[in-house]
């Protein structure tokens, strides 16, 4: 579904002479497709469409690859760059699932360290694991990690 969203704004986009979307697009479509033909020649089947969740991961990637070169930019004193990384950030980030509150990203953090019955430092792999599937691409990891450590911390 996410898949085709992004291939009908490709022509859209095509047809408005929105280059710069259309290249983020473009990319992204590539990404995604590398990803179908890893799969398929893991499993050794015939290539089939990534599920949402997949394409929600590529998505992910994309834009956590985008924030590493942003940090980059701005290092190397090219505020130019950083800003056409943060506007193709802006543009993956539509094709997201909503992002949690903070509010409620903690919680969920909370009632998983209780789940999983976590006490210290060392139990932060157990909490990320269980957390993983239920935030998949609506929170970031580096987000995640900053909130657990300061709970199992505080």
């Amino acid at each position: 579904m996410i898949k085709e969203q992004i291939k009908t704004d490709t022509t859209d986009f095509l047809k408005q002479g929105n280059h710069e979307v259309l290249g983020v697009l473009r990319m992204t479509m590539s990404a995604i497709l590398l990803k179908e033909k890893e799969k398929s020649y893991k499993t050794k089947e015939v290539q089939k469409d990534l599920e949402d969740d997949e394409v929600i991961g590529v998505l992910s990637s994309e834009i956590k690859k985008r924030k590493d070169a942003i940090a980059l930019y701005e290092q190397g004193n090219r505020p130019e760059l950083a800003k056409k990384e943060k506007q193709e950030i802006e543009i993956l980030q539509k094709y997201l699932p909503e992002q949690l509150s903070q509010d409620d990203l903690k919680k969920l953090i909370e009632e998983s360290i209780s789940k999983v019955g976590a006490k210290e430092m060392k139990d932060m792999g157990r909490v990320m694991a269980d957390l993983t599937l239920k935030v998949k691409g609506r929170a970031d990891n580096a987000q995640i990690s900053a909130i657990i450590k300061g709970i199992l911390h505080g």
